[in-house]
C-alpha cells in the first residue's frame, strides 16, 4: 500500500472523492500529487491544504471536457516532472443530471455527459501515456467506473451508459498497455455521501442503505483504499479489472 517515489495525477480533485484520493496518495508517500480540475479557486485551496511532509502538491488547471485543455496539461506535466507514475481518472459529469427517464433526456445533456465522462477519459489518457510509459516504478491507470453500471440504476441512463463505457474501455486499455508495463483498472463506486450525491433523493440513498451487505452509508474513504493499492506495487500483476466497492449492494 505504499507509494513511496511515485508521481501521482488525480483528475477532478479539487473536491469529493478526487480530494480523498489526493490526500490518501500524500498519506502512502507518493513523491507528488498532481491536483487537476477545472474549478481553479478550490483546486488552489485544496492543494494548499493537502500540503504536508515531503510529498509535492501541485495545482494544475484541468478541463475534460476541452481536448486543447487535455492535451495542453499532459504538456505541461512533461514539463514539470518529465514523467508520471499514476493517472487517477476521477474527474466526471455526476451532479444534477439524474431523475430523468430515457425518453426526458435531452440530447444536449446526453452528448455533454459522454463528451466529458467517456471521450475525456480516453483523451487523458492518450495524452499521459506518454508520461506513464517512463516510469520506472510500472505505471497504472484507475479509471472511476460507477456501481450503476453494474445493476442498471433506472432515471440515470446516460451517466448508467457512460461509466459502463469506462469499464469497457479499461479491459482494453489494459491489453493495448501491458505491453509497456503500463496495468489499468477501474473501481466501481456505490453511492458515496458528498456533494456531488447531495440532490440525489432519499429513496435512493435507502435502496443503497438497505441493500449492502454492510448496512451504513459509503464514505469517500471507503473507496481510498482500493484506489492506492491498485496504484502502488502491490497490485502490480493486476490489470483489466473493475472492482466494485459497495459494501456489498452489488458483486461482480
Amino acid at each position: 500500500m505504499t507509494l513511496d517515489g511515485r508521481i501521482i495525477v488525480v483528475t477532478g480533485a479539487a473536491r469529493g472523492l478526487g480530494r480523498a484520493f489526493a490526500r490518501a496518495c500524500r498519506d502512502a508517500g507518493a513523491r507528488a500529487v498532481v491536483i487537476a480540475d477545472i474549478d481553479e479557486a478550490r483546486g488552489l485551496e485544496t492543494a494548499a491544504a493537502l500540503r504536508a511532509g515531503q510529498c509535492d502538491i501541485v495545482f494544475m488547471r484541468y478541463d475534460q471536457g476541452d481536448p486543447a485543455s487535455i492535451a495542453g496539461f499532459g504538456e505541461a506535466l512533461a514539463a514539470r516532472f518529465g514523467h508520471i507514475d499514476g493517472l487517477v481518472n476521477n474527474a466526471a459529469l455526476a451532479t444534477g443530471i439524474g431523475g430523468k427517464a430515457h425518453d426526458e433526456i435531452d440530447i444536449e445533456t446526453w452528448d455533454r455527459v459522454m463528451q466529458i465522462n467517456v471521450r475525456g477519459v480516453w483523451l487523458a489518457v492518450r495524452a499521459l501515456t506518454p508520461l506513464l510509459r517512463k516510469s520506472a516504478l510500472g505505471g497504472r491507470i484507475v479509471n472511476l467506473a460507477s456501481d450503476t453500471a453494474l445493476w442498471g440504476a433506472p432515471r440515470l441512463l446516460h451517466y448508467v451508459a457512460s461509466k459502463g463505457a469506462v469499464i469497457s474501455m479499461t479491459r482494453s486499455l489494459a491489453r493495448e498497455l501491458g505491453p509497456d508495463g503500463i496495468a489499468v483498472n477501474a473501481v466501481a463506486p456505490g453511492l458515496v455521501l458528498g456533494e456531488s450525491t447531495e440532490y440525489v433523493p432519499k429513496e435512493r440513498h435507502d435502496l443503497y442503505l438497505n441493500g449492502r451487505a454492510m448496512r451504513r452509508e459509503q464514505t469517500p474513504e471507503d473507496v481510498t483504499g482500493p484506489v492506492v493499492w491498485l496504484l502502488g506495487p502491490g497490485a502490480n500483476f493486476t490489470t483489466g479489472q473493475t472492482i466494485p466497492v459497495n459494501g456489498g449492494f452489488v458483486f461482480n
